[in-house]
């Protein structure tokens, strides 16, 4: 089968996934489940092939599952089937769930926006029925539970054992190579190669911040695990900072980080004959390479694994995108009468809530479209041709097992795996045995033209409603940034304000713009002086702060001036950065002058 196009993992891990929806389906019939095939469908949404991944979505699947059932049975209890306010209800509802999806991460993102669409399955696909909608609740729960039971036991089973040892390599890896450079700062090199090798340095950082999220799933130690790695990787960027604009003083210290590579012992030995900003980086390096729980501050007052970045911006484009499309397909539906108008609502709240996080939806709904299509020929031609055969319920239900098999035969084929997780949701949506059948050759057509719809639908919206991209999403984290630094920089001026936490979002910001730039083909290294500038500026805005509360009336009113001209980072960056470059020129005792080089030159880019 590899010979034919066949990729031999692939096939593997989607023939297991389909034998378990085709017990799921079994099993549903079997217990007398009004929706068997949702069972099934969960085993194909539920399934990983790593077995953390497979424990904690298959968590998030259920609690997304019991929180959108609530709603959607209490939505049909107060609306009493009302169409105008399930349209409202539902609409709002969805889009607070795909905004909340935006602001977490890993499967937490995903369990938010199931509970969205949970609530329009709930409550749109029976709506003329409002006095079922609590047996049609229970049995999505049902459903969805045993389909989560069975894609649970297969992970166990089946999946790979994965885990964070593959992140804490990179770490390990990337950090050698930092101090690597770090050591050689003051060895004669061009500025082009310098700037290449720190792009390079910034990417791989940011690479390693990208995968955490997921290499923490299912379990607690890999969590502990990951914040030991983020302190590091904030660490590194100290170094990174720090070796700018200037050298390792002496050859003891030199020779010292060049050959303690990753051993912690080393590199605390080698901190002891380092300036202080720079041991105090090198310290907390060593311990989070040695696995020691990350202090709650550094010494510049940061929080490196507290407080990281929150998608606000991303939050706010996919609720209005969200709710707005639901409220105007829910329009059409009112307006039009058409009996299929809740499957195509349904459809169009999946995806423009699971899209809202892809980097960009246009480029992916399009495979979408076809996957569906795909699925809704499955169907119909189920429903036309095979079908008829069935002399009763179970007759339906095994003879909808030879099209989940196709199914796995499409997403583990090189050339259809694009299409296969739709084709094997939509041909089961579609595929609800009830015998005789209800659903006449008409009907059912329209049901897979509406179900096809969305993913139309919602490319429409992708294209003209706040539309993603990954330079819009570097576009957003540079303004997020400016807006939490200028807000450090008024809080220092004041003596006031959670300085620590602010730095440690700007730092975890500065690695996701990082990844994000890699990702929309910009120029990576003036990425890397924007992610670098990022870092620097939260550090000169701590050390101008210490300055104002200082003793000295001279310098703590110069620090309190360059402070006031920060406070209007976000609206006046380049007279900030005039104020940076005066200030690294005239010199300021108590801060560091390759510091405001590197904020300055970061505001540049």
């Amino acid at each position: 089968m590899t010979g034919l196009g066949f990729d031999r993992d692939a096939l593997a891990y989607a023939a297991r996934v389909a034998a378990g929806a085709a017990l799921a389906l079994i099993a549903g019939q079997a217990l007398g489940l009004e929706h068997p095939q949702w069972a099934a469908m969960t085993v194909w949404a539920a399934s990983q092939p790593m077995r953390g991944h497979a424990i904690e979505k298959a968590g998030y699947r259920m609690a997304g599952t019991l929180v959108g059932a609530a709603y959607g049975m209490a939505l049909m209890a107060v609306s009493g089937g009302a169409l105008p306010w399930l349209v409202v209800g539902i609409s709002v509802w969805l889009g607070l769930a795909a905004a909340a999806g935006n602001l977490l991460r890993g499967f937490a993102s995903y369990g938010a926006m199931l509970a969205g669409y949970t609530a329009a399955m709930v409550a749109l696909l029976d709506a003329a029925h409002p006095d079922r909608i609590w047996a049609l609740g229970a049995d999505r729960v049902a459903t969805v539970g045993l389909g989560v039971a069975v894609a649970l036991a297969g992970g166990l089973v089946f999946a790979r054992a994965g885990g964070i040892a593959p992140s804490v390599a990179a770490f390990r890896a990337v950090a050698q190579r930092v101090l690597a450079h770090v050591a050689a700062s003051g060895a004669p090199r061009s500025a082009a190669a310098r700037a290449a090798d720190e792009a390079a340095l910034v990417a791989e950082l940011a690479r390693v911040e990208a995968g955490l999220d997921l290499a923490a799933a299912g379990s607690m130690g890999a969590r502990r695990g990951v914040r030991h790695v983020r302190a590091g990787l904030v660490a590194a960027l100290d170094l990174m900072v720090w070796a700018r604009g200037r050298a390792v003083a002496g050859p003891d210290l030199a020779g010292a980080l060049a050959e303690a590579g990753t051993d912690p012992v080393a590199l605390r030995r080698a901190g002891a004959l380092a300036p202080p900003a720079l041991a105090d980086a090198l310290g907390r390096l060593a311990a989070a390479l040695a696995g020691e729980a990350p202090r709650g501050r550094d010494a510049s007052g940061a929080l490196p694994v507290t407080a990281l970045h929150r998608d606000w911006a991303g939050a706010r484009a996919a609720l209005l995108r969200g709710a707005g499309t639901l409220l105007a397909v829910g329009a059409f539906w009112l307006v039009s009468g058409w009996p299929m108008g809740g499957y195509m609502m349904l459809g169009a709240a999946i995806m423009t809530s699971i899209f809202s996080t892809f980097e960009n939806p246009l480029k992916v709904l399009p495979k979408v479209a076809m996957g569906q299509a795909l699925g809704a020929l499955g169907a119909l031609a189920c429903r036309w041709l095979v079908w008829p055969l069935a002399g009763g319920e179970w007759g339906q239900v095994l003879l909808i097992l030879p099209f989940i098999a196709l199914g796995a035969l499409i997403a583990s084929h090189r050339r259809s795996a694009v299409m296969g997780f739709d084709y094997n949701m939509v041909v089961l949506l579609l595929l609800q045995p009830v015998f005789p059948a209800t659903m006449g050759g008409w009907t059912s057509l329209e049901a897979g033209g509406a179900v096809v719809a969305a993913p139309l639908i919602a490319l429409v919206a992708f294209r003209l409603v706040f539309p993603r991209s990954a330079a819009v999403r570097v576009a957003e984290l540079r303004r997020a940034a400016l807006v939490e630094l200028q807000a450090q920089a008024a809080g220092r001026a004041r003596g006031t304000g959670r300085h620590g936490a602010r730095r440690s979002r700007v730092a975890h910001r500065a690695l996701v713009t990082m990844f994000w730039a890699e990702r929309s083909a910009r120029a990576t290294a003036g990425a890397a002086d924007e992610a670098l500038g990022l870092v620097a500026l939260g550090a000169a805005i701590a050390q101008l702060g210490e300055i104002a509360r200082g003793p000295e009336p001279g310098p703590a009113r110069r620090a309190r001036v360059v402070l006031a001209r920060l406070a209007r980072l976000a609206t006046e960056p380049g007279r900030a950065r005039a104020t940076l470059v005066r200030a690294a020129r005239a010199g300021m005792p108590g801060i560091d002058r390759a510091v405001l080089d590197t904020a300055a030159r970061g505001l540049g880019a």
